[in-house]
């Protein structure tokens, strides 16, 4: 079974791949789109450190803040007793990576998608969805949707679900955080409207400096 790079591993560089260790050669090796849907088909889950988990977690933000490790493809729910509940996530792939500081500014449950404009212009698989796709097992926005906001500022970002569990782990997104759909549900019950959103990446874009 494929372990992921956490804890002591070092730091993963910007526009680095995720790094899994390879029980076999004993050998760390990227962990690209190709062996996370072959993993994904063999085993119908994500490898294990991409699983909801109870960690330690040393922070001094207050319990239900969120904090996103996009290089290391983690998002943190703060917990009381330096404890935070982990979960895997996908990220922004080269060139749509960001980092700051939002909120949670709504929840949606099974919410429509609207492509932004400047998706729609580069995309053409967007472009039948330009009015919204309804919510749905194929939505790209998965079971749940976290819209993150800046003030009262959509900032079109958001933290959801996705019809594609295995790309949790790899950088694939047009900016979003993309989680499985269990673990989805699971945050939008533990979070409030108006929690802080952290997000902390390597090399990327700043929405709102950190």
């Amino acid at each position: 079974m494929l372990a992921v790079s956490i804890g002591l591993a070092p730091a993963v560089p910007p526009g680095a791949a995720t790094q899994v260790f390879d029980p076999i050669t004993h050998k760390w090796v990227d962990y690209d789109r190709k062996k996370a849907l072959k993993y994904y088909a063999a085993h119908k889950e994500v490898p294990e450190a991409f699983r909801m988990q109870m960690v330690k977690f040393r922070t001094a933000e207050v319990p239900g803040t969120i904090i996103i490790d996009g290089n290391q493809h983690f998002l943190y729910l703060v917990q009381p007793d330096q404890q935070a509940m982990r979960y895997g996530i996908g990220v922004g792939r080269e060139g749509f990576g960001w980092a700051g500081i939002v909120r949670v500014g709504r929840i949606s449950e099974w919410p429509t998608w609207t492509p932004p404009a400047e998706m729609v212009a580069r995309d053409p698989k967007a472009v039948p969805y330009a009015a919204g796709m309804p919510g749905g097992p194929d939505n790209p926005l998965g079971a749940r949707a976290l819209y993150l906001y800046e003030a009262d500022k959509d900032t079109i970002y958001r933290i959801h679900g996705t019809p594609e569990p295995w790309t949790i782990g790899l950088d694939v997104s047009s900016g979003c955080i993309r989680m499985n759909n269990k673990d989805i549900i699971d945050l939008a019950s533990r979070v409030n409207v108006g929690a802080k959103v952290i997000v902390l990446m390597q090399g990327a874009a700043l929405y709102k400096g950190v």
